[in-house]
């Protein structure tokens, strides 16, 4: 008898020192779109992105113009020198299509390292978020990789996260 008392005092306290998983989870997505600094990023890249359209359309606009004064000339000069002309004009043109493509490619990488600069960030404050409140996971989900099917709105944690993130942003 005495040896079931001792079992069953033993097995109370192992399980009552057992410490309770804390688990929580956000959006990804949400976070991540919503965060101040994404928002004034895309605005950033969307005014260059704006003045590299803008450049390239009075380029091709100039172009253009070039091409119409040509072929209203071409025909009062003579063939070899109208061949000339149009194997430049075409030379010219392909520059222009490389150097847009280039700076393209150039402003399509700078935004994606920044965007990546910023979800390390994001990752880097939930990890720390969950440090300092004692979190045993934090989950992420969104809706291109639903890895939480289901959690209780006490457990999500996506607007506390954010709104923290944004607030510790401003303080910078």
């Amino acid at each position: 008898m005495k040896n079931i008392i001792y079992v069953v005092v033993l097995s109370l306290v192992l399980t009552s020192c057992q410490e309770q998983a804390k688990i929580g989870f956000v959006d990804n997505g949400k976070v991540i779109n919503d965060f101040q600094e994404k928002i004034d990023l895309e605005a950033k890249f969307k005014i260059k992105e704006d003045s590299f359209r803008k450049k390239f359309d009075s380029i091709d606009q100039a172009f253009q113009i070039e091409v119409q004064k040509f072929q209203t000339e071409a025909n009062k000069m003579a063939q070899a020198k109208a061949q000339e002309l149009y194997q430049q004009l075409g030379q010219k043109k392909q520059m222009q299509d490389q150097q847009r493509q280039m700076e393209a490619q150039q402003f399509q990488k700078e935004f994606q390292d920044e965007i990546d600069s910023l979800i390390v960030k994001v990752k880097g404050f939930v990890k720390d978020y969950g440090e300092k409140n004692n979190y045993t996971y934090i989950l992420g989900t969104s809706d291109a990789a639903a890895t939480v099917l289901y959690g209780a709105e006490e457990h999500d944690l996506t607007n506390t996260v954010l709104d923290a993130l944004n607030e510790q942003s401003k303080k910078k």
